[in-house]
């Protein structure tokens, strides 16, 4: 085994031990007494047999996902002639030896057995292939494989994403996350997962960048979370609290058995560099699956049924959806924003779950902190909306020659509130709030002339509310200081 050697993996299809296991098989079905001819040696054991010195590799089945050791047919021709050559005696090619369709298409290591201890180490190496091939399997998006998974329960899928700024790849705007714990809900008794409760999710904004750092070709909406509530988190602190949430759903590495995680996202090269870049440690045995490539995989496998092109063609075959499409595919409503990474994390593991299981309960997301999405703006946390042509914008100032409603006014000297028709109260003092009146009362009415009243009530203004208390005052006080004016016109001057 010093000797290091790469070959061809096409062509090695024998499972070696089923080479021995298919003679041992062949002289029972036959008849034929193997233990009393010359070469008899070679068939007293497995170890016996493999004294031959085979060359092997190690691969795994296409279909099933098995590891073998392997040999090529024309090894079992070698061992045969030199049976002949030595004994005499001629042996056919039996038919019932295990053949495999080898999955890896790289080069192999090969490796010569020539005893049981040597095999015995080389068949320690089968969970590692097993692992390398499984790793392959998801993250090609092949649907057996990646069911699988959810039908094992056992497993944590982690979707994520990344906002970043078009002006620096190197800054992260924001940052989002769900996960579902299978193995928790499945002894929880919570299967299949519903994942309005039982998604733990999250979304990041990066301090530093929060209303400065605005996006314009792809725009970016980090205060549109419409599955929680948003958090700041300094820059700085970002990768220790990314690092943290992966550390709390991972299982130990390993090199022969899957992590119990399963890093999931739609289109996984981007946001793997920059988990690398911000020096998030991941464990080797994670598996990563894409949502990209498993939809794409199950189109070309006719899993998804005929689909057509928005233009009305129809879909091309190896096409890819983007999560938007995606999403609108199998049924769910787009119009939340996807260009904020907490919704997209969410709306990747429920795409996810809704490929495996076409019965999951679609969640109704809830508008941001209360405020509907059109009160957001790209990048910019909550402000007014905008005057659309659908929405009026608010009158910012009242009327020419009109104070606003709850103006503070003094009351003019000399003069009694009772000139506008105040109520006395019980205590005999007059009370300067105005009488409330009902509903019907909210009509227009005719401006007096400027100098008189009208029913106590201020000229030139219509009334909007009457149950608002505080415009009524001001109404009410503007009209005093009308009054004021006037009547201090008409006093003699002996009183001045």
């Amino acid at each position: 085994m010093s000797n290091f050697t790469l070959v061809d993996p096409a062509g090695w299809d024998c499972d070696l031990q089923s080479v021995y296991s298919a003679y041992m098989g062949y002289f029972q079905l036959h008849g034929i007494a193997w233990y009393e001819r010359s070469w008899s040696v070679f068939f007293e054991s497995f170890e016996e047999f493999l004294t031959f010195s085979w060359p092997t590799i190690t691969v795994t089945d296409t279909w099933t996902g098995r590891a073998h050791i392997v040999v090529r047919m024309s090894s079992v021709g070698a061992f045969l002639k030199m049976l002949k050559t030595r004994f005499g005696e001629t042996l056919p090619i039996v038919e019932n030896i295990l053949r495999i369709t080898p999955f890896e298409t790289s080069q192999r290591h090969l490796r010569t057995i020539s005893d049981y201890a040597t095999y015995k180490k080389v068949f320690s190496t089968l969970p590692a292939v097993v692992l390398a091939a499984q790793k392959v399997h998801v993250r090609n998006g092949e649907p057996k494989a990646i069911r699988e998974l959810w039908a094992s329960r056992d497993k944590t899928f982690l979707a994520l994403d990344f906002e970043w700024s078009e002006r620096n790849s190197a800054s992260c705007i924001e940052w989002g996350y769900a996960a579902v714990r299978c193995g928790h809900l499945d002894t929880a008794g919570a299967w299949p997962p519903d994942p309005e409760p039982n998604y733990r999710r999250g979304h990041y904004i990066v301090a530093e960048y929060a209303d400065k750092v605005h996006n314009k070709h792809k725009p970016s909406f980090p205060w549109a979370y419409a599955f929680g509530d948003s958090q700041l988190v300094p820059k700085a602190k970002l990768p220790q609290m990314i690092q943290a949430i992966v550390s709390s759903l991972i299982s130990p590495d390993s090199e022969t058995i899957p992590n119990t995680l399963v890093l999931v996202s739609h289109g996984t090269t981007g946001d793997l560099r920059r988990l690398e870049e911000m020096k998030i440690k991941l464990p080797h045995n994670l598996l990563v699956l894409d949502t990209m490539a498993f939809e794409r995989q199950l189109y070309s496998t006719g899993q998804r049924g005929a689909m057509q092109e928005p233009s009305g063609k129809p879909r091309e075959q190896g096409s890819n959806l983007a999560l938007t499409g995606m999403l609108q595919s199998l049924g769910v409503d787009t119009q939340r924003v996807l260009h904020n990474a907490g919704n997209a994390a969410f709306m990747c593991l429920l795409g996810l779950q809704l490929l495996l299981d076409p019965d999951t309960k679609v969640p109704t997301p809830r508008a941001p902190n209360g405020l509907p999405a059109i009160m957001r703006g790209p990048s910019r946390s909550p402000s007014m909306p905008p005057a659309i042509a659908f929405m009026p914008s608010p009158q910012l100032f009242s009327p020419m020659g009109m104070m606003p409603t709850g103006s503070p006014v003094m009351f003019p000297s000399g003069v009694s509130p009772d000139a506008f028709g105040g109520d006395p109260s019980p205590s005999g003092r007059m009370s300067y709030f105005p009488t409330h009146r009902s509903g019907s009362d909210n009509r227009l009415t005719p401006t007096p002339p400027i100098g008189g009243s009208y029913n106590g009530r201020m000229p030139g203004r219509p009334r909007v509310s009457s149950t608002n208390d505080v415009n009524e005052m001001g109404e009410h006080l503007a009209a005093m200081n009308l009054k004021s004016k006037t009547v201090g016109s008409r006093v003699s001057p002996q009183s001045r």
